[in-house]
């Protein structure tokens, strides 16, 4: 039983939540899957890169004390990579919308050096999936990514592992959490400044809301969706974006006491050869089951040429329920090596 060696880069609420996931199902990984592995590299813009091969303690990396004695590979990830002696990487750093980077350039270095790599950062999947999927399998190893959307939810690998010669030809759906809990929050009566506050405190929201807010992160994840599912590469600029911004409390509240209340709804059909393409806030019947996902909760819908309709719907995800795509997708690549 070969323990794997980890490394991490990105150390926020997600990579935390991981760490902690790892530990407490320690004994489910080496007694159901044979898996036993350490912690060897950490890196994040405040911590530096820290490589240990021997492992890292859990417990101080958490605390974020006592970590000054741990030795720090150069300021370059390959560098680090070797130092760290890594085997798996997991990718959670903060998304770049344009261009994806600089964490695809360390997926990419990850593969290089024979290591599986795991995301859950969708920049990588819509500006580098093709070349980082030939990428893997030149190396023989994987590149998944199942914490891009709806978290630890089983979207890409449902249809790759259990849906196979399905066409994918539309989806529906909420897919950013934030702005379904500052919404929930102002038809309760609150400024959308206390929403965002609202889901910052749930751990869902960054300290710079924007990406939500401004419809960033669903144009990326409708992206991805269409990129892998679909197979049809789309770039950010083809999808029409409009965030939840311009809404004031009234309109919403309004919305809602009509019976039409507002969502951040994420759209994606293929037409007369091409996919169209959005994400805008628009008012939905209250008989919807988009209109009915309330809080963190989200929902997609997909049509395809064998299941007309084909929903999923994930209740009140947690830091904890994206780790879970990350062991998940840890898991599965360990396995198919083995």
């Amino acid at each position: 039983m070969k323990t794997l060696n980890l490394c991490c880069i990105g150390f926020g609420n997600v990579g935390q939540a991981l760490a902690k996931l790892l530990v407490s199902k320690e004994d489910d990984l080496r007694e159901q899957y044979g898996i036993t592995w350490k912690l060897t590299g950490v890196a994040t813009r405040r911590l530096g890169w820290i490589a240990q091969p021997k492992g890292l303690p859990i417990p101080k990396l958490l605390a974020a004390k006592g970590l000054e004695s741990f030795p720090r590979s150069e300021g370059n990830v390959r560098a680090w990579l070797k130092a760290a002696q890594a085997d798996v990487l997991f990718e959670i750093s903060s998304l770049e919308p344009l261009t994806g980077q600089p964490a695809i350039d360390h997926v990419r270095a990850a593969l290089r050096h024979g290591a599986h790599a795991i995301t859950a950062n969708k920049g990588i999947v819509v500006h580098g999936y093709r070349e980082l999927r030939e990428l893997a399998a030149a190396h023989d190893k994987r590149f998944l990514f199942e914490s891009t959307v709806m978290d630890g939810a089983p979207i890409f690998s449902l249809f790759r592992d259990s849906l196979p010669a399905i066409e994918v030809r539309g989806f529906r759906g909420i897919l950013n959490s934030t702005t379904n809990v500052v919404l929930s929050e102002m038809e309760a009566g609150k400024s959308l400044e206390e929403g965002i506050q609202r889901a910052q405190a749930m751990g869902l929201a960054e300290t710079d809301p924007s990406h939500d807010v401004d419809g960033w992160d669903g144009t990326m994840k409708v992206a991805a969706l269409v990129t892998v599912l679909m197979d049809t590469p789309l770039h950010i600029d083809q999808i029409q974006r409009e965030g939840i911004r311009g809404l004031t409390g009234e309109a919403v509240r309004e919305a809602r006491a009509n019976g039409h209340p507002y969502k951040l709804v994420c759209r994606a059909e293929r037409q007369q050869g091409r996919v169209v393409a959005s994400v805008r806030p628009e008012q939905l019947p209250e008989s919807d089951p988009l209109a009915r996902v309330s809080a963190s909760s989200s929902i997609v819908e997909f049509s395809t040429d064998m299941l007309p309709g084909l929903t999923i719907t994930e209740v009140d995800p947690t830091p904890t329920t994206t780790a879970y795509g990350l062991l998940a997708d840890f898991i599965n690549a360990v396995r198919s090596g083995q």
